[in-house]
């Protein structure tokens, strides 16, 4: 009795073992199997080993019949693909935009506060300055202003001009309660409105913004003095101060 490897054609007859043709085309046809067809014995077929190639088995790349792996844009027609890239860049295109905008309105926000800031502080200063201002004018009106004080006076207000600040206040202008603070009230024919007829401190503005309002004495029309009244000056709390 021949001995036998263990397991070698164990229920099968005489030990013969079983060929399965896995291949996926039919050699004779040409047409391509079913997975039944595929995996039955082919009898009579040349004896070669019952396993299966692993890269045809696994459909590996470079095997007959293995398939590369798909990506998700090829399961999609052309059309949609074209659709997916235009919505795709409409969102992009509308984000950039969204960002410009928020950028611009960003730029104009900080540049409008560091204006307001910049005023903020020049006004401060030469708000400090309106003192000296009127040293220098009082003494330029008693004739004192000669000399090195002078070109010194001249270039503060060179300086201040400058830096925007603007003088107002003279006799003869209307009288307008914004910008004027009447400290003597009287009234006269000599006029046809109130109207500033002495300007006892001089107003000063820096833009928009005033620092200082004129310190005027206001005269109106007589035809507006009450009845059994008399047109003599009268000074209000401002001005006894």
């Amino acid at each position: 009795m021949t001995d036998r490897p263990s397991g070698f054609g164990d229920g099968l007859p005489d030990g013969e073992p079983v060929v399965r043709d896995k291949r996926r085309i039919d050699p004779e046809t040409g047409k391509m199997r079913t997975p039944d067809q595929a995996a039955a014995p082919e009898p009579g077929a040349p004896e070669h080993s019952g396993a299966p190639s692993s890269g045809a088995a696994q459909g590996m790349p470079g095997t007959p019949g293995s398939q590369p792996p798909r990506d998700a844009s090829d399961l999609i027609g052309p059309s949609a693909q074209e659709a997916l890239l235009t919505e795709a860049l409409a969102e992009r295109t509308a984000d950039l935009q969204r960002l410009q905008a928020e950028y611009v309105n960003y730029k104009r926000r900080v540049d409008r506060d560091r204006e307001a800031n910049r005023e903020l502080v020049i006004g401060s200063v030469l708000t400090e300055l309106l003192q000296t201002l009127d040293d220098i004018g009082r003494a330029r009106e008693a004739g004192e202003l000669d000399g090195a004080f002078k070109a010194v006076a001249e270039s503060v207000e060179r300086v201040t001009e400058k830096l925007g600040l603007v003088k107002f206040g003279e006799v003869g202008d209307t009288f307008d309660p914004r910008i004027h603070e009447a400290l003597l009230h009287n009234y006269s024919d000599e006029v046809d409105g109130p109207t500033a007829t002495l300007v006892m401190q001089p107003g000063y503005r820096l833009g928009e913004r005033i620092l200082r309002p004129a310190r005027v004495a206001v005269s109106e029309p007589t035809e507006q003095l009450p009845a059994g009244g008399q047109a003599q000056p009268t000074t209000d709390e401002s001005a006894q101060e």
